[in-house]
């Protein structure tokens, strides 16, 4: 038999860092928190190659004396504990600071060429050591300002088996930007640039507001296309949570979720309960294969939170996972609600430009020559693809060219105070290839799809009308079904037997590994139980609360609301038309239908003008 022996520390570093440094990215993350942590109000980075061939951070934080920096490069040494809080049982709970294992630093000095330098501001000099893969080389004096600069190069270089899964220096270099965004956006009293070899990729000023922060950090899009998020609740021990930030409107979304930033208590995290509470707060505004852009800030006690999960502190676990996902689920809904009747800022560029492009004379003239002078036209087949006046067709060689009209229709509409404030999407002037309405504003020109605000209409009355009540109403079964499940998915699905059935899904254990479904929701009742019940339990699994229930439910009220709304080709007049747009000011979440797209775009008097030239 083997004998157990204790591992020595080098090894032991290396073994620590495969759970802390994954990656240059991973590194860079612990850096900077340090250098937050420090109190430091401007902040350096620089890459070179993507962190592959080195890393650098400098701050101009607290400092540290030469026995704190020996100190620090020992495992599970940290001046984030105070004195106090050592020893206490919830020392972990009451931590603010972004690190707090004694981890990090000795970690990166065993797989990489380390330097550090720092000076504290009440000394005349700093100190410098120098670390190769775990082996002091050097440790002394040096000449810095006051505060810490770390140098990390030629990672994993000593352990090919690592270094081999490292990417492209671009890829690095993409993970790296990320880390810098989240941290930039956790401290708006922090000034923070970061340089790739020679060129300058991101500069934040301290003392920038949020929004402003986010659309720097994020996109300058999202400013003007999101809404602010200033949400707050008392729990039942009398202690206040915040939900802050700024959220994209439905329509400006992207199609993967990597523009989605979310922070507990100032702190990154990928948290897989955030992620489905955002998804849920979207999920009848939001086409599935699409997602929301914003940056999501929640505050709470910190005894409410674990965040001493997972070595490199990206995930967190909550005391009430249910109430925090039902809390962010309502603060952005509501937010979304209250701000907003708006779509995404302006037409798409592209159609912009292309209005421009005059028509091809070729396209053109032969075709006015025949219809206003009266002569034949012969040319079978060659009918003006590009002209935006008419398209002209021709029966047989010699007959006289037809032109179909455009199909529009306007009507005299009623006087109206252009003026009213009361009527922001203006007043209708008539209605284009039966799908759009065209309406004056006081400031431009509105573009209106009728199917698609009708259907956003259609959804919100039904549910104020209580529609989701009658959705889940039970529809029994005639012969109850037995669905075999593992017994921890049964389990899960016992213990929220009595919430589901307040959604219309009545189900009862039935064996350890088997359940009882006596009856569906009412709107689900041609549906899977077997499908159902198993998607259920992997929500369960994931956020410990059923909520994809009431996404489905959502789904298929959006799908009544979609066959119950005004169709695209159907005429309307000008007093409907007038209704519609009314009503869409006073619906929350006009701005959208059930899917994400736009339901209106507004063209400016000021484009309108540049179109002909009078700018």
């Amino acid at each position: 038999m083997p004998h157990i022996r204790r591992l020595p520390e080098n090894l032991v570093n290396r073994i620590a860092a495969g759970e802390v440094v994954e990656r240059p990215a991973s590194a860079l993350k612990e850096l900077v928190e340090n250098a937050i942590d420090a109190g430091a109000t401007r902040i350096a980075v620089k890459l070179v190659d993507g962190g592959t061939s080195a890393l650098e951070v400098a701050d101009n934080g607290c400092g540290m004396a030469p026995d704190e920096m020996a100190l620090a490069l020992e495992r599970h040494a940290t001046s984030k504990l105070p004195e106090s809080l050592i020893g206490a049982n919830d020392a972990i709970e009451r931590v603010r600071t972004l690190g707090f294992r004694g981890e990090a630093l000795p970690s990166i000095a065993s797989v990489s060429r380390f330097t550090i330098e720092s000076r504290p501001h009440d000394a005349d000099n700093g100190w410098r050591k120098l670390v190769d893969h775990g082996e002091l080389l050097e440790d002394r004096p040096a000449s810095l300002p006051p505060g810490t600069r770390i140098r990390v190069e030629q990672l994993f270089a000593k352990l090919p088996a690592r270094q081999k899964f490292l990417r492209t220096p671009r890829s690095e270099y993409a993970a790296c930007l990320d880390v810098v965004r989240r941290l930039a956006m956790t401290r708006m009293d922090i000034a923070i640039t970061l340089d790739h070899g020679d060129r300058r990729t991101l500069a934040v000023q301290a003392g920038e507001d949020l929004p402003t922060r986010v659309a720097q950090v994020v996109t300058r899009e999202l400013k003007v296309n999101g809404v602010v998020i200033d949400f707050e609740r008392m729990t039942a021990d009398g202690e206040v949570i915040r939900l802050s930030g700024i959220a994209g409107l439905p329509t400006y979304n992207r199609g993967v979720a990597d523009h989605q930033y979310l922070f507990v208590n100032g702190r990154p995290v990928k948290d897989r309960l955030l992620i489905g509470a955002v998804r849920g707060a979207y999920s009848d505004m939001l086409a599935r294969d699409r997602h929301a852009v914003l940056a999501l800030f929640l505050d709470l006690p910190a005894e409410d939170v674990d965040v001493n999960v997972h070595p490199a502190k990206t995930e967190v676990r909550f005391r009430d996972a249910a109430g925090i996902r039902g809390f962010i689920v309502s603060g952005l809904r509501e937010a979304l609600a209250s701000g907003d009747k708006r779509s995404a800022q302006g037409p798409d560029r592209k159609a912009m430009d292309r209005w421009q492009i005059e028509p091809g004379a070729d396209d053109v003239a032969p075709a006015m020559r025949s219809i206003f002078s009266g002569q034949d036209w012969t040319a079978r087949g060659s009918t003006p693809a590009s002209s935006t006046m008419a398209r002209m067709h021709y029966a047989e060689p010699g007959d006289v060219a037809v032109m179909d009209l455009p199909q529009g229709r306007a009507e005299a509409a009623a006087e109206q105070d252009m003026a009213a404030p009361q009527y922001p999407l203006g007043v209708a002037r008539g209605q284009v290839a039966q799908t759009y309405i065209v309406a004056e504003a006081a400031d431009g020109l509105v573009l209106v799809d009728q199917h698609a605000a009708h259907e956003r209409l259609v959804l919100e009355r039904l549910k104020a009308a209580g529609a989701q009540e009658a959705l889940a109403r039970s529809q029994p079964l005639l012969l109850p079904e037995v669905v075999e499940l593992e017994e921890t998915a049964c389990d899960r699905l016992e213990e929220a037997a009595d919430a589901l059935g307040k959604h219309g899904l009545v189900i009862e254990r039935f064996g350890p590994q088997a359940m009882l479904v006596r009856a569906m929701p009412h709107a689900l009742k041609r549906g899977d139980p077997y499908r159902l019940l198993q998607d259920i339990d992997d929500d369960l699994a994931k956020h410990g609360t059923a909520l994809l229930l009431e996404e489905k439910l959502d789904l298929v009220l959006a799908t009544m609301a979609c066959h119950g709304s005004v169709r695209a080709g159907r005429n309307l007049t000008v007093a409907e038309m007038n209704a519609l747009l009314r009503e869409m000011e006073r619906t929350p979440r006009s701005g959208q239908c059930n899917h994400g797209r736009p339901t209106w775009v507004k063209l400016s008097m000021e484009d309108v003008e540049k179109l002909f030239g009078r700018h």
